[in-house]
């Protein structure tokens, strides 16, 4: 870990500036608040302590620094977190000794993205010459508009084989890096050319704005009609989303999304005022889509075509995101009409009696299940959706749903899939710690007392460890803690914590510490259990030494353990 390079981005972005860009932020008694990214809320739980540099979620108790939100909020490693910061910071990393081949893949990433960044621009550029004639008259005809097709960074790939090859050896790449990089293919001889040829040319970015794939359509004739990038050390397609990069702000305002299927569909939305859409990339949804959507939305409504195949579709992406616990309604759209199609013959105001008679995303499911499938093939659905379920509340808060709509009971429900939904599918309910402070001497019953007051009064860390806090401390989890408290007082440790431990100090920051008379109160009480718990201790140890001695006969260990155990009596009112 370059501690180095992390403090100097910290001192350089403000966590704030960075959190802004995704959540809307309002100053409250000295910190921010906002609605928080990572679970659903409809009033703002989420803290965030500029001057301190963390955040903290009193709802689902997300927490961490700079470089865990960006991480989370965008699906990416530590280290990719970290890079991406460093590049905005203009800090330079110094390259890790643990793995020797990460300096590599980050050098091999970040020479991807600058290809990709090269291509969007040749492509860009290539749809404005005449080699882009037959893709600007397939625009002009679908209605797309100039300020749409400069905002998406649409683009055309020529029929020539070797167009962009040339273009990035020009620029100092090498062919294999542009296979490596997806950009490039190869046949089995050795050939390099251009996977994409003929097609308008759709850029895919990342949360971050950078271009990391392209898909194509192709422009007059030939197979595939749409041609996506294979994956790539930056890109992989069932983790990405078309248009969340342009769609997120809109998206984390209004808390509700747009997917659906085609490039096209995104494009017509987005200029058709609806800027909360995006689309998937030639695949079905997976769990990471839904996870990565669900970070702006507490909604989804699905928007596909209204054949038998976006029916399908549907389906299954309605259970995808209920059984992730996101709400969803479904737009059902006529037969033989898609999203652009109807956009463009209706315009948004057609489109919009649509999304306002959308279906409620279980209640879609159960119908169309209903209406196609046979008794078996509903009751198998309705097992693996009460399996999938993110959460055991989620399933008892699914059970009574889908037995009402099968028009079973509850009962028989939970008879017949016994083995799915375990012995309780009733929901844990936690009561939400005060935030306030609380009495003094108030959680004395485990490791936590004292680590709270460490965490809440770091200037206490050396006197605390000079009364013996080490040696009344009895689990693994507080002892590591407190040994990071000590080694690293005074300094900036979240880099160096876990996920629980760095939620409990971000809690423990968050709450109203003690100050003045309740301060040296709540001192004086935390020194007295201090010594108690070191004297229970100590009588312990001789209790057990003096079992020993009483079991292997020795009479004078035995009288000697006896006075030192009578002359030790605790005074509760003794000052330690």
């Amino acid at each position: 870990m370059d501690r180095r390079a992390i403090e100097a981005i910290k001192e350089r972005l403000d966590i704030v500036d960075i959190i802004r860009r995704y959540v809307e932020l309002k100053p409250v008694s000295g910190r921010w608040m906002g609605l928080c990214p990572f679970h659903q809320e409809k009033s703002p739980s989420m803290s965030v302590n500029s001057e301190e540099g963390f955040f903290y979620c009193f709802g689902c108790q997300a927490s961490g620094d700079i470089f865990d939100f960006y991480a989370n909020i965008n699906g990416l490693e530590f280290k990719d977190a970290l890079e991406q910061l460093a590049a905005e910071a203009g800090v330079e990393l110094t390259p890790g000794k643990v793995d020797p081949g990460a300096a590599q893949r980050s050098s091999e990433k970040k020479t991807f993205l600058e290809m990709h960044e090269k291509a969007a621009e040749y492509y860009s550029r290539l749809l404005k010459l005449p080699e882009g004639r037959t893709a600007r008259d397939y625009l002009k005809k679908r209605g797309v508009e100039s300020a749409t097709i400069e905002s998406f960074g649409l683009g055309c790939s020529s029929e020539d084989w070797q167009g962009l090859e040339k273009f990035l050896v020009s620029n100092g790449y090498s062919a294999e890096q542009g296979v490596r990089a997806g950009l490039l293919s190869q046949n089995a001889k050795g050939r390099t050319y251009d996977r994409f040829r003929g097609r308008l040319i759709f850029p895919i970015k990342n949360l971050s704005g950078r271009v990391i794939a392209f898909g194509g359509r192709i422009i007059i004739d030939g197979e595939p009609k749409y041609l996506n990038s294979s994956d790539t050390p930056i890109y992989k397609k069932g983790e990405h989303l078309y248009g969340l990069s342009q769609a997120r702000t809109s998206i984390a305002r209004i808390k509700q999304a747009l997917l659906t299927e085609g490039y096209m569909d995104v494009i017509s939305l987005h200029q058709f005022g609806y800027a909360n859409s995006c689309g998937v990339l030639g695949t079905a949804l997976t769990p990471e889509q839904v996870k990565r959507l669900s970070g702006f939305c507490s909604k989804v409504n699905l928007v596909f075509d209204g054949d038998s195949a976006g029916f399908k579709a549907a389906l299954r992406s309605a259970e995808m995101i209920l059984t992730q616990g996101v709400s969803c309604g479904v737009i059902v759209l006529p037969d033989g009409e898609d999203v652009d199609s109807l956009l463009q013959t209706r315009g948004a105001e057609g489109f919009q009696v649509f999304l306002d008679e959308a279906r409620e995303g279980l209640d879609f499911c159960l119908a169309t299940l209903k209406a196609g499938y046979s008794p078996r093939e509903i009751m198998d659905w309705a097992q693996g959706f009460l399996k999938n379920m993110s959460s055991a509340s989620l399933k008892a808060f699914y059970i009574p749903k889908v037995a009402t709509g099968l028009g079973v009971a509850e009962a028989e429900l939970r008879s017949a899939f016994s083995g799915v939904l375990g012995k309780s599918s009733t929901p844990v309910v936690r009561k939400r710690e005060p935030r306030a402070a609380v009495s003094v001497g108030g959680q004395e019953k485990d490791d936590k007392y004292f680590l709270r007051y460490a965490v809440q009064h770091p200037e206490h860390v050396v006197e605390l460890s000079e009364r013996g806090v080490a040696q009344v401390l009895t689990s693994h989890w507080g002892k590591k803690l407190w040994s990071i408290l000590t080694a690293h007082s005074g300094q900036d440790i979240i880099p160096l914590l876990d996920d629980s431990e760095k939620k409990f100090w971000a809690c423990c920051r968050m709450e109203e510490p003690f100050v003045g008379e309740d301060l040296e109160e709540e001192w004086r009480h935390v020194c007295k259990v201090i010594a108690r718990r070191r004297y229970e201790l100590g009588r312990k140890q001789l209790t057990d030494a003096l079992r020993r001695a009483q079991a292997e006969g020795d009479s004078d260990r035995v009288n000697a353990y006896l006075k030192v155990l009578n002359d030790s009596v605790w005074r509760d009112d003794e000052q330690h």
